[in-house]
């Protein structure tokens, strides 16, 4: 909910983002250290952080960061996001071991963790920002989104409303985001992150 994001962002000091971008020459989500990279938008990125290092951490992620991914504006404040005038998308991206745990798994994680047939919405967070997208950084990725979407649908009541594309661009979010609910446990949590059963 913006209204609730923003009171509780003003006795937070806002700090200048540390901003990146993902060139289109970028074909492989392998890193120099040997991990690889997943990009995740499922609402609210503080939750999605939250859960992801939750259940993952010390079990193949190695770390994250949210931001800013998708849009037009270059090295976007928070405060333009939440416009919804530049098209990001809030995002948290995964650095994992893929050794540990496979992208699939992220990605099947991934549909459990929010509602993916809702548009442009989390619970009460409503914008584009607010979007269900995976972005993907090689073939192989976007051929596993693709397959796990297909898979799981049948989980589902309504049409997973999911967009896979490639990532093109990301930006760091403000430092005062990063973690937000490690800081603040009793922090903004969106009621829509939660861990779904899939039974057959």
């Amino acid at each position: 909910m913006k209204m609730i994001k923003q009171l509780l962002l003003k006795s937070v000091a806002l700090i200048t983002p540390l901003s990146t971008s993902l060139r289109s020459t970028m074909s492989t989500a392998t890193t120099a250290s040997n991990t690889e990279s997943a990009t995740f938008a499922a609402g609210c990125f503080w939750g999605v952080e939250h859960i992801y290092n939750k259940h993952f951490k010390g079990k193949g992620i190695v770390s994250t960061e949210v931001g800013y991914a998708q849009g037009a504006a270059a090295n976007p404040t928070y405060k333009q996001v939440c416009t919804g005038t530049t098209n990001h998308a809030e995002v948290v991206r995964v650095h994992f071991d893929p050794t540990l745990v496979s992208y699939e798994q992220l990605v099947t994680f991934f549909f459990r963790m929010h509602d993916p047939t809702d548009v442009n919405r989390q619970g009460p967070d409503v914008g584009t920002q607010y979007r269900s997208g995976i972005y993907t950084v090689s073939a192989d990725q976007d051929r596993i989104a693709h397959e796990v979407k297909e898979r799981v649908a049948k989980y589902f009541s309504k049409p997973i409303a999911t967009e896979i594309t490639e990532l093109t661009t990301f930006w760091t979010a403000e430092g005062y985001h990063q973690q937000y609910l490690v800081k603040n446990p009793s922090g903004y949590e969106c009621p829509s992150h939660f861990v779904r059963e899939f039974k057959d």
